[in-house]
C-alpha cells in the first residue's frame, strides 16, 4: 500500500501560498490516493503534525536551526521579558530579542512557510474528504483533524503577523486559504475575519472528533481548548469560559500536583495535564543542531548557553521559594557555588524543553494543557471583575504548585488590580511556553524590560552594574501600540503576491 507523503509539490505551494521559489519537489497528495483507505488518509493526516518539528530544505537550502516549534518559540518569548541574551548573535533569533524585525529575517520566513504548508496539506485532504459520503467514525475523526490544524496555523499566523483582535478587528491579518481552488493572488482578510475562520475550523473539527487517538494527535478537547484560548484573545469573555469549562469538566485530564509537576515537560505524552502535544521520539532528538532545548539548556555542550531566564521573570519567582514551578529555572554554579555569567548577563538555564528519556535535548512540547483552561477561564472572569471564580481557579493552580499557604482565598493582594493577578500566575506558570507577550499586548499592557541584556542596543559589558537598573538606554519598553510588536510579511509573500500589503 502506498505511503503517503503530506509534503505538497512546490507547484502546490507557489499556487497555494505565494511563498518559496527553491524547493525540492516531492509527492504530491491527490484525492485519489486519500480514499483508497483509512490508512491512506491517516498518512496523509499524520503528515500535517510532522511538519511541527520536520527541518524541511527552505529556499533551496538545508538549515538544521529551521523547525516550525523552534521558530514558533524564538518568535514569542525570545520577545518577551522571560528570556534574556546573553550576548549579540548574528542568528535571526536576536531579531526577536531586539525587535529588529525584517521582512528578510529567516526564523519568520521560514514559519510562513511551513504553516501555510501544513494549511495547503489540510486543504488537499478536506477537498478529497468532503466529497465523500457517510464517511466512518475514524475517517470523520481524521477530518476533524484537519480543520483543526488549519485552524491552529491559521491562528498562530495571525498572533504573529496581525495584530491583536483587541486592538482593532478589522486590521489586516494574514492570508486566508480554505480552499485548493484558492488563487495565489489573494489579499488579507481582515483579523475580525481570521478569528471567525479559525473558529468556524475548530467548532467543525470538534464535531468530527468522536475517537481521539491520544493526547499526540488532535481531540473534541483540543478544539475546545483552542477556542478557550482563541475566544480569550477576542475578548468574549462568556465563550472563554463556555468552552474552558469544557475541557475542565471533560473528565479526561487532571492538574499536576506539586510532586508530578517537575516532571510534567519531560513526560509529556503521558503526562495528566497534556491535552495535545507534538511528540517527538529519541530518533527526532536533533541534539545541540536543532532542537529547542539547545537554545535554552545546556549541560555543558548540549547547548548553545547564550539564552537564559531573566531578572525579571526570577524575581517574580523567586517570591516563593517552595513554588515548584522554580524547578525548570537552573542556575549555572561554579565550584563556590556563585552564578557564572556570559558577558555579564547571569546564566539561568531552562530546562522545560530537556530530559525527556534523560536527554537535556529532547521533549514533546506542550501546546495545550489543563492549567492553560483555568487561567484562560480566570482572566475571563478577570474582565468580568467575578472576583469570586477568577481567584478560585487561581487558587486551584497555586495548591497544586506548593502554594497550599499562599493562597488568595478571594481577596485581591493590595497595590494590585484583578486583572494584574491573573495575568502574573499566567507569567508563573505559563512560562517559556508562548504566552508572555501576547497576555500583554492582547490586554494593552506594555512590555517592561528593564534590566540587563543583550536586548538593549550596543550594551558593552563594562556597562553592566548588577546593582542597578539601566537607565536611559532604548528598547527596555515596547508599548503596545508599536508596531514593531508584530513581524513583517515574509518578503517572499510580498514579491509573489501582489494584493498582500505589507506591515508598516
Amino acid at each position: 500500500m502506498k505511503h503517503i507523503i503530506l509534503y505538497i509539490s512546490i507547484l502546490t505551494a507557489m499556487v497555494l501560498t505565494g511563498c518559496i521559489k527553491e524547493v525540492p519537489t516531492s509527492n504530491a497528495i491527490t484525492d485519489d490516493n486519500i480514499v483508497t483507505s483509512l490508512e491512506n488518509l491517516k498518512s496523509a493526516v499524520n503528515g500535517g503534525y510532522s511538519l511541527f518539528k520536520d527541518h524541511l530544505p527552505f529556499n533551496g537550502q538545508a538549515d538544521d536551526n529551521l523547525m516550525y516549534l523552534r521558530q514558533y518559540f524564538q518568535m514569542s518569548d525570545f520577545a518577551s521579558d522571560d528570556i534574556v541574551c546573553g550576548q549579540v548573535t548574528e542568528d535571526p533569533l536576536f531579531n526577536s530579542f531586539t525587535y529588529g524585525h525584517t521582512p528578510l529575517q529567516t526564523n519568520s520566513r521560514y514559519f510562513w512557510y511551513v504553516s501555510y504548508k501544513m494549511v495547503s496539506g489540510m486543504n488537499t485532504v478536506i477537498a478529497a474528504m468532503e466529497n465523500q459520503s457517510n464517511i466512518d467514525a475514524a475517517s470523520a475523526q481524521l477530518l476533524g483533524e484537519c480543520y483543526f490544524l488549519r485552524a491552529l496555523a491559521h491562528f498562530n499566523l495571525a498572533k504573529f503577523y496581525a495584530l491583536p483582535y483587541t486592538v482593532n478587528p478589522d486590521e489586516p491579518g494574514i492570508i486566508l486559504r480554505q480552499s485548493i481552488d484558492d488563487p495565489s493572488q489573494k489579499a488579507r482578510s481582515t483579523i475580525k475575519e481570521v478569528y471567525n475562520a479559525v473558529i468556524g475550523d475548530a467548532k467543525k473539527g470538534a464535531e468530527l472528533m468522536n475517537q481521539p487517538r491520544g493526547n499526540t494527535y488532535a481531540s473534541k478537547e483540543a478544539a475546545y481548548a483552542l477556542l478557550s484560548r482563541v475566544y480569550l484573545y477576542e475578548g468574549n469573555s462568556d465563550s472563554t469560559i463556555f468552552y474552558s469549562n469544557e475541557v475542565i469538566n471533560s473528565g479526561r485530564y487532571a492538574l499536576e500536583t506539586a510532586d508530578s509537576y517537575p516532571h510534567l515537560f519531560a513526560n509529556a505524552k503521558t503526562a495528566a495535564e497534556t491535552i495535545f502535544c507534538i511528540a517527538f521520539t529519541d530518533k527526532e532528538d536533533y541534539g545541540k543542531f536543532g532542537s529547542i532545548a539547545s537554545m535554552i539548556y545546556s549541560d555543558g555542550n548540549s547547548g548553545w548557553g547564550e539564552e537564559f531566564a531573566s531578572e525579571s521573570l526570577r524575581k517574580v519567582m523567586e517570591e516563593h521559594a517552595e513554588d515548584v514551578r522554580n524547578s525548570y529555572i537552573v542556575p549555572l554554579e561554579d565550584g563556590n557555588g556563585d552564578i557564572q555569567k556570559l558577558n555579564g548577563i547571569d546564566i539561568y538555564y531552562i530546562t522545560k524543553f530537556s530530559f525527556q528519556d534523560g536527554s537535556p535535548t529532547l521533549s514533546s512540547p506542550i501546546m495545550f494543557r489543563l492549567a492553560e483552561m483555568y487561567l484562560n477561564r480566570a482572566e475571563a472572569y478577570a474582565q468580568k471583575n467575578d472576583i469570586t471564580n477568577a481567584l478560585k481557579d487561581i487558587d486551584e493552580i497555586r495548591k497544586n504548585r506548593g502554594l497550599e499557604a499562599s493562597l488568595y482565598n478571594g481577596t485581591v493582594p493590595a497595590g494590585m488590580t484583578l486583572l494584574e493577578t491573573v495575568l502574573k500566575e499566567r507569567r508563573m506558570e505559563l512560562a517559556f511556553e508562548g504566552h508572555r507577550t501576547f497576555d500583554l499586548f492582547r490586554n494593552k499592557l506594555n512590555l517592561n524590560r528593564t534590566y540587563w541584556g543583550y536586548h538593549i542596543p550596543g550594551l558593552k559589558e563594562t556597562d553592566i552594574n548588577p546593582s542597578e537598573e539601566p537607565v536611559n538606554y532604548q528598547n527596555t519598553l515596547i508599548t503596545w501600540q508599536d508596531p514593531k510588536i508584530i513581524y513583517f510579511i515574509p518578503v517572499d509573500e510580498i514579491e509573489t503576491n501582489k494584493l498582500c500589503i505589507q506591515n508598516p
